[in-house]
């Protein structure tokens, strides 16, 4: 190989990033193989794989995880950018429509490096005694690999992903959160940004959360650098990271009510102190038409 042939990657006889990798549109060689033997896409909204092994046991009880994933898809049609119609809003944002849209599980072989590291991964799990159904979901969409875990799990995952000489990822580069709304299963999610400065890779983690039970365990004691980003990720969705050092707001005062970057939220309306002005929120503003 040339060095232009191993660019994203320096592990020797590694396939180069950058090429034609499974998504949610195409899914690898083996799509029809795999289509045979009774794979469906999943559709928007619905359990992507029942949480059940090929001999029909529990997953979470087997340790097995199949390939297609066992999470739900956030799937949620989007209008307008603040929830708000019929009213004054004059930001110009009323008009949007997103469908909703999740990537689909990806199918083997993944392309690029993913495929080698989703191997290393597998057999670094076995040798640390994490269950393999730890990873709900493998998703490889645009170009970029995200890995679905249990919420009980992310600290060995992560853990393991530091430590094993295969991957290396040592460097956790941001936490943050997502809402994806009302009327969205587990609609809270945290997401993670890991680097391989060995490797020169980077992955995603991403932990679903009901809102109602916005907790999972803390990974500062081994990524140091998730103190600010969990105090961050808290103060701004509610998300309680068990075992942190010190999970207090960061952005907001520490007496502040709520976390902003929720969707329920309310929009506008907080006086500006020194002029004792407020702002409306978009339903109650005037409107020039």
């Amino acid at each position: 190989m040339t060095a232009d042939d191993t660019t994203g990657t320096s592990k020797d006889g590694a396939e180069p990033t950058g090429g034609q990798q499974s998504s949610a549109e195409e899914s690898g060689v083996d799509r029809d193989a795999q289509r045979a033997a009774g794979g469906t896409t999943p559709t928007a909204g619905e359990p992507e794989q029942a949480a059940v092994d090929a001999e029909g046991a529990e997953v979470g009880l087997t340790g097995a995880s199949a390939e297609g994933g066992t999470r739900l898809a956030p799937a949620r049609a989007r209008e307008g950018m603040f929830g708000v119609s019929g009213t004054g809003d004059t930001s110009g944002f009323g008009g949007l429509r997103l469908p909703g849209y999740a990537p689909a599980p990806a199918e083997r072989p993944y392309g690029g490096w993913f495929d080698e590291f989703a191997d290393d991964l597998a057999e670094a799990l076995v040798e640390r005694g994490v269950p393999a159904g730890a990873i709900q979901q493998t998703t490889v969409d645009r170009g970029e690999i995200t890995l679905y875990v249990q919420r009980e799990r992310i600290l060995d995952l992560c853990r393991t992903l530091r430590d094993d000489e295969g991957l290396r990822y040592e460097l956790c580069s941001s936490i943050s959160g997502v809402d994806y709304g009302e009327g969205v299963s587990q609609r809270l999610h945290v997401v993670y940004h890991l680097t391989s400065m060995t490797y020169r890779r980077r992955i995603r983690l991403e932990v679903a959360l009901d809102v109602d039970d916005a907790r999972l365990p803390s990974v500062v004691e081994v990524y140091p650098t998730a103190d600010w980003h969990e105090r961050e990720t808290w103060d701004m969705f509610g998300v309680i990271f068990d075992g942190h050092p010190a999970l207090t707001r960061i952005l907001m005062p520490d007496d502040w009510d709520g976390h902003p970057q929720r969707k329920d939220y309310p929009l506008g309306g907080i006086p500006v102190e020194y002029k004792g002005a407020e702002i409306p929120p978009p339903d109650e503003r005037r409107s020039y038409s």
